[in-house]
């Protein structure tokens, strides 16, 4: 618990078992619930994270949205949840920073991006990097945002998120909040994160056709939103920003 608010981490996973207990390990301790969203391993993450003090909950659908979303559903008791991947590539230990804005009362969501922290080298591929700066241009051109990632490690009131009523479950799940978050009128706020790179091999960024579908898939939701809510780029927008 911290201030007074009960905190869980959702960790979506998929064959992490040589890094998922680093994860947990780094976890703060006033963390009160860690749940590992296993994703249909077919290795040892399950019951390294089970060992490691986590809670287990499977999703067999593949899907890092529908994975998340399992992991919600066990989050009954959550003020604020903050998700992070299984593949170490986040610093948990920085999740304090990430729930600060929240816990103060200046903001409802918060993303940790990566473009303002840094990225190790070799961390993020050139696609990653400019995929991540075309979707967050686009963002910002049609509802002005001020977001310069999509990074996966992010916190959110509970309350505001039962209000986005997320229903992606695949590669869109991280730009569908960052726009409905906006479109809700969340106070939305970034922070400095690192990054680091990945043990294992990254199951989108990683092949080609996961590149491929995880663009289109992210170009399309944007080009969704903005076509079902008539944004025009050049209409005078509210910046989310606080």
């Amino acid at each position: 618990m911290r201030e007074g608010n009960r905190i869980a981490a959702v960790i979506p996973a998929l064959n992490e078992e040589d890094a998922i207990a680093k994860v947990i390990a780094d976890i703060p301790d006033w963390v009160d619930e860690i749940i590992v969203a296993d994703n249909g391993s077919r290795d040892a993450t399950a019951d390294i994270a089970r060992a490691g003090g986590a809670t287990v909950i499977h999703e067999a659908e593949r899907g890092y949205g529908a994975a998340c979303l399992a992991g919600i559903s066990h989050c009954r008791d959550a003020d604020i949840i903050v998700f992070l991947d299984g593949d170490y590539s986040d610093h948990p230990q920085e999740l304090t920073g990430l729930v600060a804005p929240i816990l103060s009362g200046k903001c409802d969501f918060v993303v940790g991006s990566r473009a303002m922290g840094g990225a190790a080298r070799g961390a993020l591929t050139p696609q990653q990097r400019f995929g991540n700066w075309l979707a967050c241009k686009l963002m910002n051109s049609f509802w002005r945002t001020c977001y310069t990632d999509l990074g996966p490690f992010r916190a959110i009131d509970a309350r505001a998120l039962r209000k986005l009523e997320m229903r992606d479950r695949s590669y869109g799940w991280t730009i569908e909040m960052q726009i409905k978050a906006a479109l809700a009128g969340l106070k939305i706020d970034e922070v400095p994160v690192s990054y680091r790179p990945r043990i294992g091999r990254s199951k989108i960024s990683g092949t080609v056709k996961g590149t491929v579908m995880a663009g289109a898939k992210i170009l399309g939701m944007i080009a969704q939103f903005a076509l079902s809510h008539g944004i025009s780029p050049f209409a005078r927008r509210k910046t989310f920003r606080n």
